[in-house]
């Protein structure tokens, strides 16, 4: 560890920016960071500021959308997008969530191999690095050392800022030693790139197959790469920042979990059942967050689906007792 008075030589500007950029591609860095080399600089130093040179790609994925313009609208195009959109963000709410951070449920290591790639799909990094941040989330919920509290440092940093600094590219890999076992995984987390990658090439692929058997449908490689990949992630983005940021200010609190953790209908809706984020805060263990009839999680149906066919097991209900106030939560 550097000693707090020792000074730290920064490499040159060219060196360090070409560091950045390599990290587009290979994130090899991030998975051999320590908790030590997280914990040395304080969460409003200089590196809470915006880390630009690596954050392009995020950028041009919003400006991407912009082409939409251009390539135009078909019914077919906005279908996948639909489609898309719910298959990411079940993969981010069901595994990357459900599964990889709070182990909520079993599966097999084929299928979690399988899991991390469709989380990966969504282009919210590999599963070891969402895991890692959001287990530290609730350890620190709304307290200052949560990264990502609207609460301690406002809605653009909690919603989206956290992880586009220096400081939050590497997680704190002693929350994750349960997964770092596994090769494959690190595989996603060292090259999140590939799979994202792959996913838009297939829709391009996907709109010039389309244009040539069955021009009446009016699509092409263009419009569904746009619509199909561009737009539907960043739909993806930002429907699951709001767990970080507005279900922590909007809605209602069932339970007294020592934070800002909200209930809300809307954001239910829009990343099917994680809105229900005070009773997550509540009782993080279970595979439910909608803990009532009436409380719809969309994700915990497709889990209990997946359940019935033996590709997952053991799902985690909430006990009775700590769904209705009187049992000790986790």
């Amino acid at each position: 560890m550097t000693p707090e008075n020792e000074i730290v030589v920064q490499p040159p500007t060219a060196e360090r920016v070409g560091m950045e950029l390599a990290r587009w591609f290979d994130n090899s860095d991030f998975a051999s960071r320590t908790k030590a080399s997280v914990a040395k600089e304080p969460i409003h130093d200089v590196t809470r500021r915006v880390d630009w040179a690596r954050v392009l790609p995020f950028l041009a994925m919003h400006l991407a959308c912009l082409a939409v313009i251009w390539v135009g609208f078909s019914w077919v195009a906005l279908g996948v997008t639909v489609a898309l959109y719910l298959v990411r963000m079940f993969a981010i709410t069901g595994f990357y969530h459900r599964y990889f951070s709070h182990r909520t449920f079993k599966t097999s290591r084929v299928g979690q191999f399988i899991f991390g790639m469709l989380g990966a799909s969504a282009v919210q990094r590999g599963p070891i690095w969402w895991a890692a941040h959001h287990r530290h989330h609730h350890v620190h919920s709304d307290k200052p050392d949560d990264v990502h509290s609207p609460v301690q440092h406002g809605f653009f940093w909690s919603h989206m800022g956290w992880f586009m600094s220096h400081k939050h590219f590497v997680a704190d890999l002693s929350r994750v030693k349960d997964l770092l076992k596994y090769p494959e995984l690190r595989f996603l987390d060292r090259f999140d790139i590939v799979v994202p990658t792959v996913l838009g090439v297939g829709v391009f692929l996907l709109g010039m197959l389309l244009k040539h058997v069955a021009p009446g449908l009016g699509t092409s490689g263009g419009q569904m790469l746009v619509w199909g990949f561009f737009i539907s992630t960043v739909l993806v983005y930002h429907g699951t920042y709001t767990i970080n940021s507005l279900s922590h200010v909007f809605g209602r609190q069932r339970y007294k979990t020592g934070d800002s953790s909200r209930n809300n209908v809307w954001l239910a809706i829009i990343t099917l059942g994680e809105g229900w984020h005070n009773n997550h805060h509540h009782y993080p263990a279970s595979v439910r967050q909608g803990f009532y009839w009436w409380e719809f999680d969309i994700t915990y149906y497709m889990l209990k689906l997946m359940s019935y066919v033996g590709l997952i097991w053991d799902l985690k209900p909430v006990p009775s007792a700590v769904r209705d106030g009187f049992g000790k939560r986790v």
